[in-house]
Parts: C-alpha cells; sequence; structure tokens
C-alpha cells in the first residue's frame, strides 16, 4: 500500500512544477505528517525531492528528474478511456484504476503540454443518470464488471417480477442507459440484456468463455433497444392536432412514434390541422403525455380516453372561470 502511494506522490511531483504539503496530502489522501515521512523515504531512496520553506514552499523535483514507471497497467489503460464517465468508473470500482492511469498520462507528457487533462475535463463532461434520478448503483455491479473485463462465466440468480432463476451466463458488455445499467449476455445460443439491479446473486466461475469476435456491443445494443421501444408501444390513439400541437408532438411522446404517425396522416384541413394515428405505451402513459400538449391536441380515440380528457378540460375550466 505505502509502495503504490510512493510512486503516485513521484508520479504527482512529476507532473506538476511544486506542490504544497496541503496539496499532495489531499491527492494522496493522507495527513501532512504522512507525506513528510514519505518525501524522506524518497529521499532516501535516492529520489531528488527538494522541500522549500516558508508560507508559499512546497515539494519539487530537482533537476527535470523524471521516473520511468509510467507505463500504463491493463486495467489503468482499460478504465482511461471510460475517465468521460466518472459516475460509470465509480459504479464499477474502477475511480481508482482511472485515477492512476489519468495520473501517469499527465506525468508522461512534456512540460508545454502538461495542462492538457485538466483542459479537457473543465470543458467536456457527460452526466449519464437521469434528472431527478436517485443514482444507487446495482450493488452486484462490480462483480459483474469484473466478469465482463476478464471474459468470466457466471452463475446468477436472476429476479424477474416476484419470481427467481438460476442462470449460466457469459457477459459480454455493460451498457449505462439513463442511469440505469444493463448487462449484454449470452445466454444458451443467443445474446439477452438484463438489468443488472435484478441480479441477487453473482458467482463468477473458475473457466474463461471465447468471446464471438463478430459481436459489437454498440450494434447489438442500439438494434435492442430500437426492438424494446417498439414492443412496448401496445396501444393506438387517435389525435388532431393543430400545427404547434404536430411540432410539439415528438417532445411529449416517443420520438420515433411521432415521427411515423405524422409522417403517415393524411393532408391537413383547412384550418391545417392533422389527424393522426399515435402508438402509445398505454391509454394511461398518453394521458398524462398527452396532456402536455393542452388546446393543441383533440383525442379523438378510443372513447374512454377522449372522455377523460373532457372531464379534465371541464375542471381546468371551472378553475380558471
Amino acid at each position: 500500500m505505502r509502495a503504490a502511494r510512493l510512486i503516485k506522490l513521484m508520479l504527482l511531483l512529476q507532473s506538476r512544477p511544486s506542490m504544497t504539503g496541503t496539496e499532495l496530502a489531499r491527492h494522496l489522501e493522507v495527513s501532512e505528517r504522512t507525506v513528510s515521512r514519505d518525501v524522506l523515504a524518497l529521499s532516501e531512496a535516492g529520489v531528488p525531492v527538494y522541500a522549500d520553506r516558508g508560507r508559499t514552499g512546497g515539494y519539487r523535483l530537482v533537476g527535470g528528474y523524471r521516473t520511468r514507471l509510467t507505463g500504463l497497467g491493463r486495467t489503468e489503460a482499460e478504465a482511461l478511456f471510460l475517465s468521460g464517465v466518472p459516475s460509470a468508473l465509480r459504479d464499477m470500482g474502477l475511480a481508482d484504476a482511472a485515477s492512476a492511469a489519468r495520473l501517469k498520462v499527465s506525468a508522461a507528457l512534456l512540460p508545454e503540454l502538461s495542462d492538457a487533462p485538466a483542459s479537457a475535463a473543465q470543458r467536456f463532461h457527460l452526466d449519464a443518470p437521469g434528472w431527478w434520478q436517485p443514482h444507487d448503483p446495482p450493488p452486484l455491479l462490480p462483480a459483474l464488471a469484473d466478469a465482463v473485463w476478464d471474459d468470466r462465466r457466471v452463475t446468477a440468480r436472476y429476479r424477474r417480477r416476484e419470481a427467481e432463476a438460476e442462470r449460466q451466463l457469459e457477459p459480454y458488455g455493460l451498457v449505462l442507459k439513463a442511469g440505469v445499467w444493463y448487462v449484454a449476455a449470452r445466454a444458451g445460443d443467443g445474446f439477452r440484456v438484463y438489468r443488472a439491479d435484478r441480479f441477487t446473486a453473482v458467482v463468477a466461475e473458475a473457466d474463461r468463455f471465447e468471446r464471438d469476435e463478430a459481436f459489437d456491443l454498440p450494434a447489438f445494443w442500439e438494434e435492442r433497444a430500437a426492438e424494446f421501444a417498439r414492443s412496448i408501444l401496445r396501444d393506438r390513439v387517435g389525435l388532431r392536432l393543430t400545427p404547434e400541437g404536430a411540432r410539439r408532438l415528438r417532445h411529449v411522446t416517443d420520438g420515433a412514434a411521432a415521427a411515423e404517425a405524422l409522417t403517415a396522416a393524411p393532408p391537413a384541413d383547412g384550418l391545417g390541422r392533422v389527424t393522426v394515428t399515435l402508438a402509445v405505451e398505454s391509454l394511461e402513459v398518453a394521458y398524462e403525455q398527452l396532456l402536455g400538449l393542452g388546446p393543441e391536441a383533440e383525442v379523438l380515440e378510443p372513447q374512454a380516453l377522449r372522455d377523460r380528457f373532457a372531464e379534465a378540460a371541464a375542471r381546468s375550466a371551472g378553475l380558471y372561470r
């Protein structure tokens, strides 16, 4: 543990002109007294660390000293490619590996490029979870991530509705969609998608599986996501939309379904209104979504949903009478 900390301390000093004891302590998550002892240990080992005294002092390496301990390990190199998604790294237990990788890259850069990592990090950031959603990573996600990285078969228990079943899986990849983690895995002869938060047990097997080199995770996910989006649109709703309602339809309901409905619509009437048949997840969901269009949309069918909108309109009129 201390050896890793000494290497990290040396890399920190190599990547910057100088650092105070307070800064080093914060980066290393230790006390300033520990930093002083570590600096002394490096000095005794022959590393030319110099301490500048005074209020503006700090620690620095003398004479442009550079260590050769900047080679990336496999875990660090793989984690570096995910470093733009910090929440994903934390969820999978790879935050430390990514931090070490970034530090090694910074230490290896020429002095005139030393600000490049910070410059990029302050200009681009990907916040994966959705708004107003609690971000509680699945407790078994690190175990699943380890199996994915290592091509390791797992025996898992998976909960679907009220029942649990044991499955033998070959986990190929992880996908973070709107704050929810999914596992793409081969089960039997085909690939399926599982929600990571529904796993109740994951045990990695001793043997590894041989990956299908033709498997393309982004393409697989795009295809399955499109299939899922189509599969949940089980009901149909007839609407008459004003031009404004037609423009806003894709903002309140499924974008692909809205585009399909508008494309298939007959020509507009004399008032510019179009009549569409919209695919929706359910009448309850349609009610909640289409309320956002207000008077820009008139529900034509089914009659039960039309009656519900008529009642809502009457209640609103009563409030503003």
